[in-house]
C-alpha cells in the first residue's frame, strides 16, 4: 500500500489542509488540533464545544498554513463572490498574554487551554452570529481515557525479505503529563486517525455514481490506498510500517456520527443520498460492540518506536510504502468513558 493523503487540521472541526509531507509527534502531526471554537451559551457564559456534528457551519470556514500562521477564510453560501481578507492566527504564541480558562472536551475535563480574544474571537463570532470563543492548547494536556491507549510494549514478530522471521520489542510514544500521564491535543481520542481508500470505495458503491463520497468528510489525517487489503480489512489492523521503519499502532475504531451527512458547500446536512450516508452504513457497519449504534470507519493510532529508535518523531509523505505487520485476531471495543 501507499499514503495517498495527509490532512492536518490546526483549528479544529474546519476543513482540513493537505499535505504533501507532515512530521510525526507524540501528538500526531505537527499543529493538529491545537485550537478550538466554543460557543459561548448566554446568559451563563458556559462553553459548548463546536465540532461538524453539531455545527455544520463550522464546514464553511477554509484554513491553510503559510509561514508560520493559519489563514482562515470563510465561505459565505449566500455571496459566493465574497473576496474578504483572511484571518492570519500565529501557529504559536506567547500565552502569558492570553487569558487561562479550563475546557472540556469528551470527559478528558477540566483540561487548562488559553482564550484568543479579540480579535480573532470577533471574527468568528460575526460569521456564525453568536459569541465564539477560540481556544489554544498552548501547555495544555488532555488525558487518553479508557483503553484507547496501546499496551505500553508488545513482542512483535514480522517476516523479513528471506522467509524467516524476525522478533522486536515496541511500545507507543506519547508524550506524559506532570503526572506521569499521557495526553493529547483537541483530537478527539489519539493523535491520529487512518483511513484506507479501499473502505471508501464501498462507501460510494451505496451512492449514485455521479455523487461519490468524497474522503475529507471522514476527517482523517493518514489515507492509504488499500491496495491489496478488502475493504474494511482496517478493522482488524493493529500495526502499520512506513517505509520499513517507522510504525503506528492502530488501537481503536473511529465510530461515526452525523457529520459525515454534511455539505461543504451549504454548511448543512446535504440532501439527497449524500445526506443518508450515516445510514446506510447503518446496515452493517455497525461492527464495535462498545457503540453499537454507530457505525465503524476508520481507527486511531499512536505513534510507535522501536526500542533502537533515535528520537521521538518522523516524516511521511504522501508516496510512502504502508505495510501492515500486525493484524488483531478480532475486532478492538470502543471504549472512552462517557463518549
Amino acid at each position: 500500500m501507499k499514503i495517498t493523503t495527509l490532512y492536518v487540521y490546526p483549528i479544529k472541526a474546519l476543513r482540513g489542509i493537505k499535505l504533501k509531507s507532515a512530521r510525526i509527534g507524540p501528538q500526531g502531526i505537527a499543529h493538529d488540533r491545537t485550537f478550538m471554537l466554543f460557543q459561548v451559551s448566554e446568559p451563563d457564559g458556559e462553553l459548548k464545544k463546536m465540532q461538524v456534528d453539531s455545527h455544520p457551519q463550522c464546514a464553511l470556514f477554509e484554513q491553510e498554513l503559510s509561514g508560520g500562521n493559519i489563514s482562515v477564510r470563510y465561505h459565505d453560501p449566500e455571496n459566493q463572490d465574497q473576496d474578504e481578507q483572511p484571518l492570519v492566527i500565529p501557529l504559536t504564541l506567547n500565552t502569558a498574554t492570553l487569558a487561562k480558562i479550563n475546557v472540556n472536551l469528551h470527559g478528558s475535563a477540566p483540561s487548562s487551554a488559553y482564550s484568543m480574544g479579540s480579535p480573532y474571537e470577533d471574527w468568528f463570532s460575526a460569521r456564525f452570529g453568536f459569541p465564539i470563543r477560540l481556544v489554544y492548547i498552548g501547555d495544555g494536556k488532555r488525558a487518553v481515557l479508557g483503553d484507547t491507549l496501546p499496551p505500553k510494549q508488545h513482542q512483535q514478530t514480522t517476516q523479513n525479505g528471506k522467509g524467516g522471521w524476525l522478533s522486536s520489542l515496541t511500545s507507543y510514544v506519547t508524550e506524559r503529563d506532570q503526572e506521569g500521564k499521557p495526553w493529547i491535543t483537541f483530537t478527539d481520542v489519539a493523535p491520529l486517525l487512518v483511513t484506507s481508500e479501499s473502505s471508501l470505495h464501498d462507501v460510494s458503491a451505496r451512492l449514485p455514481a455521479d455523487e461519490p463520497m468524497p474522503m475529507y468528510k471522514f476527517r482523517p489525517n493518514i489515507v492509504v490506498d488499500g491496495q491489496g487489503e478488502e475493504a474494511w480489512a482496517e478493522d482488524l489492523w493493529a500495526e502499520l510500517t512506513f517505509n520499513n521503519k517507522h510504525k503506528l499502532l492502530l488501537t481503536g475504531n473511529c465510530v461515526r456520527c452525523v457529520s459525515i451527512n454534511v455539505d461543504y458547500e451549504t454548511g448543512k446536512p446535504a440532501v439527497g443520498e449524500l445526506g443518508s450516508v450515516l445510514k446506510k452504513l447503518m446496515k452493517d457497519r455497525r461492527v464495535d460492540t462498545g457503540s453499537k449504534w454507530s457505525p465503524v470507519f476508520g481507527r486511531y493510532a499512536f505513534p510507535a518506536v522501536m526500542q533502537d529508535s533515535q528520537g521521538a518523531s518522523f516524516e511521511l509523505r504522501v508516496g510512502d510504502e504502508v505495510e501492515v505487520t500486525r493484524r488483531n485476531a478480532e475486532r478492538t471495543v470502543w471504549d472512552w468513558p462517557g463518549l
